[in-house]
């Protein structure tokens, strides 16, 4: 048998799972492709703000505009504490220490920066999270003068309505962004199960906009779509993104000055790109697939085997909360998908302690109540119920003044939590303190992993299953699993299938103009 342990709460959980167990841990298993040197870093960033791909640099930038340098208005887009790695050398931090750097050289004001943190419907940022964010030195220098601040997508003095794409979805953005002379997106191309990767234009269409526009793309109707899973860059969601994004552009009379970093497992730059994003993007994407979209299995798997901590990715009771559970038990199906065999189970440990955090997430308690009653027979059917959150005044004062999610970003929750149910034969939770909680969200439940090996052998998957462990899952910026011949992926990495025209090809420059 081989032993292994599986997060757990705060600790772990042991397992003994036959010794056919295949186990993959990111960034060990496969190697990442090497990431720059610390000290060759600074040269780096240079080297891409020199020469941004597909517009001025930020230099010719300011000296083109209509307004003398020392008049005009920047805004750094900088993503929250969710991803990117908070080291010295983080992305954030050196990204903007070099282009303060090339806008000062050229004549703006240091009284004329602002940072607005591009947290969407995540908590607004604290103190404490802006110091981890920016570090002592950039912190120390703005956010006193009240020159970093927190997206927040309820202040209607300081959002604009920019109407609606050509598809129909509406486009608010932060006021402050929009009416800037150079806005600069900050982003991390990393691995992300809501369309391919974080950064470029998922960055502007989910950080600095409102609900309503979320609520385009973060739905059922999107996500529940044959395109969406396995995680993709083609899919409807992705096409949205960049719909929204380059709608902004359009109102704005110029676009985002994009500076992105590929980044490893430990959060470390494997290269930098910088530009304008519909052209920038697809660059970074073919170095950030090596990365990311790992060609290693050479069997379809029946049994998905990890383990889930109390805290991670978004916070403390993400673990145990068990609509949040949901999210991230579907998360890896969109990851590991390419992997899963038709009859595929999942047993995952997790504490299931009734622990909701009520001060971040103030209304999934409620949410949860209400998906026991009222005819509620799968996560989707919540949905009717999305504007009645996403307007509730008193979840949304919480979401503004006291650190919590905004009550929509449940449903966002929701609509990925029943990818799950859509794509395996059955869920374990093994380790419930509380188990009644796994239990109304559809999930079974066990004592232990081998109890529940021993369960899906005798219903699901035959007494000798190919299966997969997967140590350090959420502990790990994570990898979107494929197969070792690419062939044998039931979708590649921009959503084409088997006999579609390109399938397999990395053509990523796709991206559908606004």
């Amino acid at each position: 048998m081989k032993h292994i342990a599986f997060e757990y709460g705060a600790g772990t959980m042991e397992a003994s799972l036959p010794d056919s167990t295949d186990i993959f841990i990111p960034g060990e298993t496969v190697k990442d492709p090497a990431c720059i040197p610390e000290e060759e870093l600074e040269k780096a960033y240079q080297k891409s703000l020199a020469h941004p791909i597909g517009m001025d640099c930020l230099t010719d930038l300011v000296q083109k505009n209509e307004k003398p340098a020392d008049r005009q208005t920047v805004v750094f887009i900088i993503p929250d504490r969710v991803k990117g790695g908070e080291q010295a050398t983080s992305h954030r931090k050196l990204a903007v220490k070099y282009m303060l750097k090339e806008l000062y050289a050229a004549g703006i004001k240091k009284e004329h920066i602002l940072f607005i943190i591009s947290n969407g419907l995540h908590p607004r940022s604290t103190e404490a999270d802006a110091l981890a964010i920016f570090g002592p030195e950039l912190y120390g220098d703005f956010w006193h003068s009240g020159q970093i601040i927190s997206h927040d997508s309820e202040d209607a003095e300081h959002m604009v309505d920019l109407g609606v794409t050509r598809r129909g979805d509406p486009v608010s953005m932060s006021r402050y962004v929009f009416e800037c002379d150079i806005p600069i997106l900050v982003g991390h191309v990393q691995g992300n199960p809501y369309g391919g990767y974080s950064g470029g234009y998922k960055h502007s269409a989910t950080g600095i906009t409102n609900w309503r526009s979320i609520a385009s793309h973060h739905v059922p109707a999107v996500m529940h779509r044959e395109d969406f899973t396995p995680v993709n860059g083609g899919s409807l969601m992705r096409d949205k993104f960049d719909e929204i994004s380059m709608h902004m552009e359009y109102k704005m009379g110029h676009p985002f000055f994009c500076c992105d970093a590929v980044l490893d497992t430990r959060s470390r730059q494997i290269a930098i790109y910088s530009g304008y994003a519909r052209e920038m993007m697809p660059e970074s994407w073919k170095l950030a697939d090596q990365r990311t979209y790992v060609h290693w299995a050479r069997k379809k798997y029946d049994v998905l085997v990890f383990g889930m901590p109390q805290k991670f990715h978004y916070g403390d009771g993400m673990g145990t909360n068990p609509i949040m559970m949901m999210q991230a038990l579907s998360a890896q199906v969109l990851r590991f998908k390419r992997i899963m065999s038709d009859h595929c189970v999942i047993i995952c440990s997790s504490l299931c302690n009734g622990f909701f955090n009520d001060s971040r997430w103030p209304y999934l308690r409620e949410l949860f109540e209400n998906f026991q009653h009222d005819q509620m027979n799968v996560l989707p059917d919540m949905n009717r119920l999305g504007e009645y959150y996403g307007t509730n005044a008193e979840y949304i004062r919480k979401y503004r003044f006291a650190n919590a999610f905004h009550p929509f970003h449940g449903f966002s929750m929701m609509a990925c939590g029943h990818i799950a149910e859509m794509n395996t034969s059955a869920i374990y939770i093994v380790g419930a303190q509380e188990p009644g909680y796994a239990r109304a969200m559809g999930l079974k439940t066990r004592a232990s992993f081998e109890e529940a090996l021993a369960d899906a052998r005798k219903k699901y998957v035959g007494e000798n299953p190919n299966i997969l462990a997967l140590p350090m899952t959420f502990k790990k910026a994570a990898v979107h699993l494929c197969m070792a011949d690419s062939k044998l992926d039931s979708m590649d990495e921009y959503g084409r299938r088997p006999g579609d025209l390109h399938y397999g090809e990395h053509d990523v420059n796709q991206i559908k103009a606004d």
